[in-house]
């Protein structure tokens, strides 16, 4: 059975937040908020937690997971970032925007696209997320909440605790998410392209809808 932590959206309780963060290091999934929807992550170099999350998500290897990260200097270690890409993630971060880029060595091979070699990154802009990731000290490995056979996140923390509490080891309920999925941009080529309307502004990228 997960454990259950209620905190507050804008004020959590560190005392929580560690008991997550201790049961995350640990090998758990955890189901937490961020500014888009909730999200199941675990640890990024555990293979095990990586191969559970995709199970519980009902992906496979080619289903392109998300490094969540506290800032912009953490998510350069993980992806190769020209000045172009750095301007550019900069105006939109942190944000409700995942951004495909290339994956340097720091990212574990099996946890990348198996044959781009590319990673999905975004830095969240949800206190509950950033305190999460400030305690673990790293980025955590991340996919939205969407049961399988389903195409909505779930945004209800009781039928999240429901339909999961024998799935996770930990719920972070924070209330109600947006329920809306990121923007998502291909990064890779000479300009960016857009993968996914989702919540973020596109005018802020320079895209257009």
């Amino acid at each position: 059975m997960a454990q259950f932590f209620d905190v507050h959206p804008d004020n959590p309780q560190p005392r929580l937040l560690k008991q997550a963060v201790a049961i995350i290091a640990a090998g758990g999934i955890a189901a937490i908020p961020t500014d888009s929807s909730y999200a199941l992550v675990c640890h990024l170099d555990d293979k095990a937690a990586a191969d559970n999350l995709r199970r519980i998500r009902g992906v496979d290897d080619k289903h392109h997971l998300t490094l969540l990260c506290r800032d912009l200097s953490e998510l350069a270690s993980y992806a190769k970032v020209d000045n172009r890409q750095f301007r550019l993630l900069k105006t939109a971060t942190p944000g409700p925007y995942t951004f495909l880029l290339e994956a340097t060595k720091e990212v574990p091979r099996r946890v990348s696209h198996p044959s781009r070699r590319t990673i999905g990154l975004r830095v969240p802009d949800h206190r509950v997320t950033h305190d999460l990731l400030d305690l673990l000290g790293q980025p955590l490995l991340g996919t939205t909440l969407i049961p399988p056979g389903e195409s909505e996140p779930l945004n209800d923390c009781d039928e999240i605790r429901e339909r999961y509490e024998r799935l996770v080891q930990v719920i972070v309920a924070a209330g109600p998410c947006p329920a809306e999925p990121t923007t998502v941009v291909d990064l890779c080529g000479s300009d960016p392209v857009l993968v996914r309307a989702g919540r973020g502004d596109l005018a802020t990228l320079g895209l257009e809808g």
